[in-house]
Parts: C-alpha cells; structure tokens; sequence
C-alpha cells in the first residue's frame, strides 16, 4: 500500500470514528438520510410524520403509503456548497383495498476532494458515495389508523476497496383524530450501521468496525386549516444519543396552481450551537387529463455552510 493511501486511510477513519459534540447527531453515521426528501419536505422543514396531503412519501414514515389516494413520482436533486451532492428518486401508490406502497433512493457524496501524496502533491480527485433504497408497506385498518414498515439498504462506497452494505428498518404509525388533526409516531434506523473491514488495503494488518446509526424516535402533529387555508404541522424527535430535536412547518395554496410553504428543522431542545436550519419554497402544479405534473423547489439555510442548499423537484400524480 502506498504511502499516499495510507494517509488519506487514515484520515477517513479518523473522521468515521470521531464521536459526536455535545451529544449532537452531525458527528454520526448516517447525515445524508436524516436531510430529508425532495423539495416539498425539506422546504416545509421535513416535519412530515404525520402529514396525509399531498405528495406521500415513505421515507418520513411508514406508515403514510396507505393514505395516497393516487400514483406518484418524483426526481429531485440538491445544490450544495462544499462539492457536495444529494439526489433523490421516489415512487408512491395506494393498493386495494386499504394498503399502500412506498419506494425510494437517496443519493450523496462528496466529489473534487483534494488527493495528495506524502510530499504534498497532487494526485488527482477523489469522491465518495453514500446511498439509501428504502421500500416501505402499510395498512390501514377499519378502526381509522394505519401501521407501516420500511426496509432500508444501506451503501457506502468510502475508499477505493472500502465500502459497506447493511439493512435498516422503520416502523410507523399514523392515528386520525377528528378531520383535520393526524398523530403519528415512528422508530426510524433500526439496526441501520456501516461495517468497515480494511483487509483489503491493509491484508493482515486490517481492522474490522462497526459505526452504528443513531436510532430515532419521531412523534408529530398535522392540522389541516379551516376552508382548505392551509397546513400546519410539527414534531418531536429523540434519539438514542439522548439528543431531542423539533421541526415545524406550514403549507398555503395560494391558488390551486400555487402553493408556498416555509419551515425550520434542527431546532435543539438540549443543547446549545446545534444551528437552526429554516426553509422556503414553492410548487406549480398543472393538471393534463389523469396527469397532474409539478415543479417544486426549497431553499434551505443550511447551517455552518458557506451558502445556502436549494433542492428542485419533478413530480407528477397519475
């Protein structure tokens, strides 16, 4: 092995085994899955778990499939600072009588890092790879309330011959109360973690870890407004690194074309300098017969970062 590898090894396994400051979830395995999902999410400060309307997704929770009321699909990329990428493809439809499906990938990285040997010189870019497909079921039941379960794989291309596959899982559910109000609650990346074996570069000189993802515990309220005026939603989230978070978001349709939307995410209810992250952003939908195409975009003020992210959405309902 090359001294140039050796070192940029090194420094990627420093970075993966650092713990996390101030019991904050930044530091972890796993930051690209806990951004969000497209546009619409993200821009509404992905306080979703309990949200019916509108494009579903089961990446905030499982349970959610069930209540589509058509097909969906919708391919999203993410603009970001530092060579960063985030992309992300999902697909939703309901299944009779009372079920419904729920399909995903989430795609980041980091691309144009600086590779340099021992003496300091170039070597060349380098560019990592983390990647979620989720598929998640859920059912719901004559009492009103509905039950769901994702499984998850998990992808990390980190280094030449490193990389790491693992399954997670989500469990959901979502309780109705009343028209307008929805509960729902969910256990999000059970067992999900990465194993790291560097045999390959090192051959018996490797090592062998384990880098488990945070287990988290969301609990979240959606109030649809009076005479359709629009939605107001919030959530709590713990986790097992004893760290508590709460987001809040609000969509209005302006027209039946238009709607906007606004949102905050990180919200640290135990600590300090963890960084608020508010969002904005907007839809125009059109409907063509059973087609009803759309375009959707969040700009994020993302927190610690040199400029803001902006997220762009292309969904459409069939």
């Amino acid at each position: 092995m090359t001294t140039k590898n050796q070192l940029l090894m090194s420094a990627a396994m420093i970075l993966l085994s650092c713990p996390p400051l101030f019991a904050q979830l930044g530091g972890t395995p796993g930051v690209f899955s806990r951004m969000g999902f497209g546009a619409r999410g993200i821009g509404m400060g992905n306080a979703l778990t309990s949200v019916t309307s509108g494009d579903i997704v089961g990446y905030y929770n499982p349970a959610l499939p069930s209540w589509s009321d058509n097909r969906s699909i919708s391919a999203s990329f993410g603009i970001l600072s530092l060579d960063r990428h985030l992309n992300f493809l999902g697909y939703s439809q309901p299944v009779a009588p009372n079920a419904g499906i729920s399909a995903g990938i989430i795609n980041s990285g980091t691309s144009n890092i600086d590779g340099r040997d021992a003496d300091g010189e170039q070597t060349g870019s380098l560019r990592t790879s983390e990647n979620e497909v989720f598929l998640s079921f859920s059912n719901k039941f004559k009492a009103g309330f509905s039950l769901g379960i994702a499984f998850k794989l998990l992808y990390y291309h980190l280094y030449t011959d490193v990389s790491s596959t693992n399954v997670g899982l989500d469990v959901g559910l979502l309780v109705p109360v009343g028209n307008t109000v929805t509960i729902g609650a969910t256990i999000r990346d059970i067992n999900s973690k990465y194993r790291w074996d560097t045999s390959q570069i090192y051959g018996q000189e490797g090592t062998s870890s384990t880098a488990e993802y945070p287990e988290l515990y969301t609990v979240g309220v959606a109030w649809k407004l009076p005479d359709s005026l629009g939605l107001v939603s919030g959530e709590v989230e713990l986790s097992n690194k004893s760290t508590a978070l709460a987001r809040l978001g609000a969509e209005v349709p302006l027209i039946p074309e238009v709607s906007v939307r606004a949102g905050i995410d990180r919200i640290d209810l135990k600590e300090k300098g963890n960084g608020i992250q508010p969002a904005f952003g907007f839809t125009f939908r059109e409907s063509f017969g059973t087609w009803t195409p759309a375009v959707n975009y969040a700009f994020v003020l993302e927190p610690f970062s040199p400029t803001a992210m902006h997220v762009v959405s292309l969904s459409t309902n069939f």
